[in-house]
C-alpha cells in the first residue's frame, strides 16, 4: 500500500472490468476496494463480516433477504452496510462506481453463493494497476 493519497476517480480510470474490485487502500485489516458495476451480481452471504458499500457515481441497488426480500437503492454519496449473515445481491441497471470495505482476504462472492455466472470472477480484491 502507498503512503500517498489515492484519488479514487483516477484509480477507477485504470481498469474497465465490471465487478472486479481493486484495493485502493487498507485500514488495519480491512481493504478499501473500488469497482465498476453494471447488471446483476450473484446472491451471496458473508457469514462472519458486515459489508460496507458507498456509491461514488451512478446508482446501486442491493437486494436483501433479511428475512423477507427487499431492495435498497443508493445514489452518489449514499452508504449502506449489509449485516453479516444476510444474503444479498448488488445490481445496477445503469452502471455505477462504488467503494466496498471488507476484511482483507474476504472473497468477493462471500462464503456461500448461488452458481456464479461467467461475467463474475471470485477473488479477494486485486491491486491497483492489475
Amino acid at each position: 500500500m502507498t503512503t500517498e493519497p489515492v484519488d479514487l476517480n483516477a484509480a477507477l480510470k485504470t481498469f474497465d472490468e465490471l465487478w472486479s474490485p481493486r484495493i485502493a487502500a487498507r485500514i488495519n485489516d480491512y481493504d478499501v476496494r473500488v469497482t465498476h458495476v453494471a447488471g446483476s451480481y450473484v446472491w451471496h452471504v458473508h457469514d462472519t463480516t458486515d459489508e460496507f458499500f458507498l456509491v461514488l457515481d451512478g446508482q446501486l441497488s442491493i437486494a436483501l433477504r433479511d428475512p423477507d426480500e427487499r431492495v435498497v437503492s443508493l445514489t452518489p454519496g449514499c452508504v449502506f452496510v449489509v449485516p453479516r449473515g444476510v444474503y444479498h445481491r448488488p445490481f445496477s441497471d445503469g452502471g455505477a462506481s462504488i467503494v466496498v470495505i471488507d476484511p482483507a482476504g474476504t472473497p468477493t462472492t462471500g462464503d456461500t453463493h448461488d452458481p456464479i455466472p461467467d461475467h463474475i470472477k471470485t477473488h479477494t480484491g486485486l491491486p491497483l494497476g492489475d
